[in-house]
């Protein structure tokens, strides 16, 4: 991947819950087109990462900047509106609601007519925008080969479809960078494969950057073109996967003392 301007950078993120302090003063930048990912052991901080990302949380101190600006005082809709994204580790998405709907959510903050302009030029400019948003769902329906379930109930899908249909709905929003929180988390090894060429393919294709939490050390290692490790709130390691791999201090305090470290890891 050629090297390019930060899209994203992190200045010193502390995050603290009472006594509690998930994020101690961690760095780092994300390339523009960077498919980059976050690992450590389960209470690393990874998830409090991508929620100051995202806006769900405030960090206790240090700023968030995407592409150039501090987005740190935004909520998360006034970062989606900038092209932030993201999928969460327990679905989000509206249950009683068909997949179609569910995805057409994504697309609301860039709809630009009104309700009087829509009542008023429902034949010219909300039509054709709703039309322009329809074939552009329609076009993610298509990517992510959910044509067959896309009148369905989304609370009625097995697991892995759902997960399938929240990113659908992440990338409605039109995302620069898009955000995935465990995407493959409760999967079998085919759903596995498949959410990995999905997400290659946002990146590679459709141009998206991408920040991703993951377990399965042989997706990680196989798809990242970066990876930071946490451990306990703080960055303990960020490198190519080669160099993840081969790290002392990421072996002994996350993938253990063995050679063999591809695989699951809970």
């Amino acid at each position: 991947m050629a090297e390019s301007a930060s899209i994203l950078e992190a200045r010193d993120i502390s995050l603290q819950f009472g006594g509690v302090r998930a994020l101690s003063e961690v760095s780092f930048q994300v390339k523009n087109g960077e498919l980059f990912s976050i690992i450590g052991p389960n209470g690393a901080g990874k998830t409090s990462m991508l929620n100051c990302i995202s806006g769900r949380y405030r960090p206790t101190a240090g700023q968030v900047f995407f592409k150039g600006r501090d987005i740190t005082p935004l909520t998360p809709n006034q970062r989606a509106a900038r092209g932030l994204g993201r999928t969460f580790q327990n679905l989000a998405l509206f249950s009683h609601m068909s997949v179609l709907d569910n995805i057409m959510v994504g697309r609301h903050h860039l709809l630009r007519n009104n309700f009087l302009s829509g009542a008023i030029y429902w034949f010219g400019g909300a039509q054709r925008e709703e039309l322009e948003h329809r074939r552009a769902v329609e076009d993610i329906i298509d990517f992510l080969e959910i044509s067959h379930i896309r009148k369905a109930t989304a609370g009625t899908l097995p697991y892995g479809l759902r997960k399938r249909v929240e990113l659908a709905r992440a990338v409605a929003i039109k995302p620069d960078l898009i955000l995935l929180d465990e995407p493959m988390a409760g999967m079998n090894l085919e759903e596995k494969e498949d959410m990995a060429r999905y997400i290659v393919d946002l990146n590679e294709e459709w141009g998206m950057t991408v920040i991703m939490i993951e377990h399965d050390m042989g997706v990680v290692m196989d798809i990242s073109h970066r990876i930071m490790v946490l451990d306990f709130g703080r960055k303990i390691a960020d490198g190519l996967p080669g160099e993840i791999m081969s790290n002392e201090h990421v072996k002994k305090a996350y993938l253990g003392e063995e050679d063999d470290v591809v695989g699951e890891v809970a």
